[in-house]
């Protein structure tokens, strides 16, 4: 599906934010090793979150599922009714952590997705798999791959370039045999890794890990307890409408948003206000206006997933902007990096790449044009901010890409006023 995008709206309203991608697919992992009902209660519904709770159930779980509330009962690791193939679709995030936990069990598991999952590198994470007992096979670090285990535990070095390897390794070693350590030179997006730490706690299971989060021992031979949790809004996503609000707002409140929480792109907000966004928090909602934005340095080594938002809002903003630190995003559902610059030069926009960002001299106005999603729904989203504030229309090519994490993006933004049509 493609969107056309007419600028030109001052936008007004409010959203509530759907719930949080990285909280439901653990949650639903959780529930997974556990033996159990757990309930998790408003979660995000997306072709992501449903590809990690098809593979909890075709590894052997339990489901009763409603839009406010899923219920899921584990089998504890063992996993020996297991489908012999899973797709995972589009979902990274669910591919590595169902991988290291499909490796608890005896049997073969293969795992694949689509033509996008093909591209996310998995070599860090099979590498310390087969340190750690398990059996691997795969097509030159990528899916389609096939584990089986048992998952015995042991001692591994951990790729520190994604948080997931991490976070797939944490999760599964409780339910191995013997004690496990992990050790890594270097950590990307920590953040992630304390949701996992929290998940884990909230189940009962217990891991030391070093503050530095580069070295971890877990204990073996444990279990994950049930849960009943409400996920909290997703602050990735909330930083859409936060740019559309800055680029287009007349006054955008948005609701639901813990800040308490332990989402690293929470992060965004405080960027926004250092580019000096008009943001009011107010009992229950954040409200944001119309903004002249200003460039700056921004760090998004704990916040890759808001470089391509970023990315908009620096080319919105007097000076220079700066996005730096932050070489995963190559490695996302595309190389957003390369993506980001190539649409927005498309729009007009002046930008620098660089190994690790980019730089985007700013204050010109963008103006429409035809432009490509690459089938990654923020950069999808981005490019639809991206257009509320250009001259002429847009069109973005598979904008209906922001289905994996916001289904009802465009409905929304329709509601606070902004001109998308889909076809």
């Amino acid at each position: 599906m493609d969107y056309r995008i007419t600028p030109g709206a001052a936008l007004a309203g409010e959203i509530s934010v759907p719930g949080s991608k990285s909280h439901t697919i653990r949650a639903v992992v959780a529930g997974l090793l556990g033996r159990n009902w757990s309930e998790i209660h408003a979660p995000l519904l997306s072709g992501d979150t449903r590809s990690a709770l098809n593979a909890a159930r075709a590894l052997g779980a339990e489901a009763e599922i409603s839009d406010a509330l899923w219920r899921i009962r584990g089998c504890g690791g063992d996993f020996s009714a297991a489908a012999k193939r899973i797709d995972m679709g589009n979902s990274g995030t669910s591919l590595r952590i169902m991988t290291a936990a499909a490796a608890l069990g005896a049997a073969e598991v293969t795992f694949d997705g689509d033509a996008s999952l093909r591209t996310r590198i998995m070599r860090g994470e099979l590498d310390a798999l087969a340190a750690l007992g398990a059996r691997t096979r795969d097509t030159g670090g990528f899916a389609p791959l096939t584990v089986s285990g048992p998952l015995t535990g042991g001692r591994a070095r951990v790729d520190g370039t994604t948080s997931q390897y991490l976070s797939a390794l944490l999760m599964a070693l409780p339910l191995a045999r013997r004690d496990s350590v992990l050790e890594l030179d270097f950590l990307n997006e920590a953040d992630y890794v304390r949701i996992t730490l929290d998940w884990l706690a909230r189940c009962g299971v217990t891991v030391h890990a070093r503050e530095d989060l580069l070295r971890f021992e877990i204990p073996g031979g444990q279990r994950y307890q049930a849960f009943s949790r409400v996920i909290p809004a997703d602050f990735s996503t909330a930083a859409f409408p936060l740019g559309a609000g800055v680029i287009a707002g007349r006054e955008v409140r948005i609701a639901n948003l813990d800040f308490t929480d332990l989402q690293g792109d929470k992060r965004v907000f405080d960027f926004v206000r250092e580019m000096g966004g008009d943001l009011r928090d107010e009992a229950g909602y954040v409200a944001v206006r119309r903004s002249e934005l200003r460039g700056g340095t921004f760090d998004l080594n704990a916040t890759p997933d808001a470089l391509p938002l970023m990315a908009v809002l620096g080319c919105c903003a007097a000076g220079e902007t700066r996005l730096v630190n932050v070489p995963q995003a190559r490695l996302k559902e595309t190389d957003r990096i390369a993506c980001m610059t190539a649409e927005l030069r498309k729009m007009g926009a002046e930008i620098e790449e660089l190994a690790d960002g980019m730089v985007i001299r700013g204050a010109g106005r963008l103006h429409g044009a035809e432009v490509q999603s690459h089938a990654d729904h923020r950069i999808a989203m981005a490019l639809a901010v991206a257009a509320l504030g250009a001259d002429g229309e847009t069109v973005i090519r598979d904008g209906g890409a922001c289905g994996v994490t916001y289904p009802g993006f465009a409905a929304d933004f329709r509601r606070l006023g902004a001109r998308i049509a889909e076809f």
